[in-house]
């Protein structure tokens, strides 16, 4: 009885857990038009959406990694890290709290439906996004709204709430056709409605690039036509006789994040800034801060809408990696979305987030291992320090000729913690970091040059041992080195390894193609992974470079020459400048 007992326990907690998620989809309805569905999951009352889906419907490109379990949402001006069973995501550099961890599905990376209601996020799109009723509610972000229309038995008005002051011009194109055009506005909607009054017979009201244009159609009695403000209103009249409007005693007024007062001196702007704060707030009042949106009548055409998503299951992790993991196991870009069909603002393709920076050049922080009472590996009468320091001066110099703003965390014979050097490294807002060093072995038949990026696993055991013989630098540091610092670092930068990665691939084939090294570069594995203290706190893209091995005679003989010295830097440099033209930061 025990037994069966504690079996029937088991089984109606395996029920319970199956029950804490509901399958199912959130709809998208733009303009008041579908616009499709996403999968989603209802976890512990937390509706959550397919990230890749939700983000390309809204406009946003995305990029899933495998191996870091990670999404990346880009946009005009905003970044978004999204990782795998953490609840804090990086916004634009920032940490932010969500209501619940990032989910596995399926294979598919699950977040709060929250995170697509970052002001910021909206800012970036250039729309308002509202979760209401199981459906996210998308308007263009617009400054005017046809709000009401008046029939009377003397006129009909059609009144229009505005956020901002505009011009605009009048004219009668025909003897019932009425066109009026408000410059530089945006209307909330398209629309076209047959009224068929005796004063109004059609409306058509449509986005033309910056400006509106509303056609009215005059029906037979109307005599008299205007447009006019009426206070914080705009009101075209349409009567038998010409008179000012008469606006009722109330008049519905648009609510939301873009209302505010009017005023003509001082108009609003379309996209207003968006703080931080805002990000942080809205998590924790998501309705509120969204603004409410009103479904009416539309006349657009819908969008096109997608085949639906499959329902979510709840698998294993590996579905993920084996989803987004091409061939050779790097992780695949995915295919751009179909551009919406909208007559709103375009947003043009964007350059890589990690370009988006507040300094106007790229800032790269140079980093000569070693230095001081840190000789770094020693060979006969060679020290590692010394080619650290003539390489890392050579580069400093040419990336500083090349128009970088360029940080060399020593230009002298110093001694440097670790830890300080990221820490120069983020003070100064770097946008890449490039550490400089000689490899060492015990075996002197190892050789060959080698680029590291920083991952928590090693590639094998030589990267492993290459790895330990830097940090060993710890050992000169008077204060310890902070590992829950450290940790908390990773977290903050693990946006930043797939950039690594590709900057340590720039650099390796621009070495490799740099004439007169002499060195070995082994095209398979000259690109690894290790875990190097000095990279972990670095707060940008960031590499170690192994030039070659002091252990090995013939990189050894090749390293003493001051020649082949400034060839290495030139093929550094060089790879950095590939990188940041293929990234869009540089021409």
């Amino acid at each position: 009885m025990k037994r069966i007992g504690t079996l029937v326990l088991g089984i109606l907690f395996l029920l319970m857990s199956q029950l804490a998620f509901a399958q199912g989809k959130v709809h998208l309805k733009e303009s008041g038009r579908s616009a499709g569905s996403v999968s989603a999951i209802d976890l512990n009352g937390i509706t959550y959406v397919d990230v890749q889906a939700t983000a390309r419907k809204l406009g946003a490109r995305v990029e899933l990694f495998a191996t870091s379990k990670q999404a990346k949402i880009t946009s005009k001006g905003f970044f978004a890290i999204l990782t795998g069973s953490l609840d804090e995501i990086i916004v634009n550099g920032k940490h932010v709290r969500v209501s619940g961890p990032i989910e596995i599905r399926g294979g598919k990376l699950m977040a709060p439906v929250e995170v697509f209601l970052l002001p910021s996020f909206q800012q970036a799109i250039n729309k308002l996004v509202e979760f209401k009723d199981n459906t996210l509610i998308i308007e263009r972000r617009f400054n005017v709204e046809l709000a009401e229309t008046v029939l009377n038995a003397k006129d009909n008005l059609l009144v229009f709430n505005v956020q901002k002051a505009f011009k605009f011009t009048t004219e009668q194109t025909s003897p019932h056709t009425a066109l009026v055009t408000l410059k530089d506005v945006v209307i909330k909607r398209d629309a076209y409605e047959k009224l068929r009054t005796d004063y109004i017979s059609t409306v058509e009201i449509r986005q033309s690039r910056n400006d509106v244009q509303l056609r009215v159609i005059l029906g037979e009695k109307a005599k008299a036509w205007s447009f006019t403000q009426e206070g914080a209103q705009f009101v075209f009249r349409a009567g038998a006789v010409k008179a000012a409007p008469v606006l009722p005693a109330t008049t519905p007024s648009i609510t939301g994040p873009v209302a505010s007062a009017i005023t003509a001196d001082k108009p609003i702007s379309l996209v207003p800034s968006v703080s931080e704060e805002e990000d942080e707030n809205v998590l924790s009042s998501t309705a509120e801060n969204a603004g409410s949106l009103t479904e009416e009548a539309p006349a657009e055409q819908p969008l096109s809408e997608e085949p639906s998503a499959p329902a979510v299951a709840d698998q294993d992790d590996d579905e993920f990696e084996e989803m987004i993991l091409g061939e050779q196991g790097t992780p695949a870009t995915p295919a751009p979305a179909p551009a919406p069909v909208a007559t709103g603002p375009v947003i043009k393709a964007e350059p890589h987030p990690l370009a988006i920076k507040a300094h106007p050049k790229i800032r790269i922080v140079v980093d000569p291992g070693h230095g001081g009472k840190d000789p770094g590996a020693v060979r006969s009468k060679y020290r590692e320090k010394d080619w650290n320091l003539a390489v890392g001066k050579e580069l400093t110099r040419l990336l500083e000729k090349g128009g970088f703003e360029v940080k060399i965390t020593r230009s002298t014979d110093v001694f440097i913690a670790l830890s300080e050097r990221s820490r120069i490294a983020n003070n100064f807002k770097a946008d890449l970091f490039v550490s400089v060093h000689v490899n060492s072995s015990k075996d002197t038949r190892a050789n060959g040059f080698q680029v590291y990026f920083r991952s928590e696993k090693a590639t094998d055991r030589e990267a492993a041992a290459t790895a330990a013989l830097e940090n060993e630098a710890m050992q000169y540091e008077e204060v310890h080195y902070n590992f829950v610092d450290a940790l908390l670092q990773s977290m903050a930068k693990n946006e930043y390894i797939n950039e690594s990665s590709k900057l340590a691939g720039y650099v390796k084939n621009s070495v490799y193609q740099q004439p007169g090294i002499g060195i070995a570069i082994a095209q398979k594995n000259a690109i690894r992974q290790a875990n190097f203290y000095v990279l972990k706190g670095v707060q940008s893209p960031a590499i170690l470079v192994e030039m070659g091995f002091i252990s090995s005679p013939k990189d050894r003989a090749k390293l003493a020459q001051s020649s082949v010295q400034k060839k290495m830097a030139q093929g550094i440099y060089n790879g950095i400048v590939n990188y940041a033209k293929k990234e869009g930061w540089m021409k």
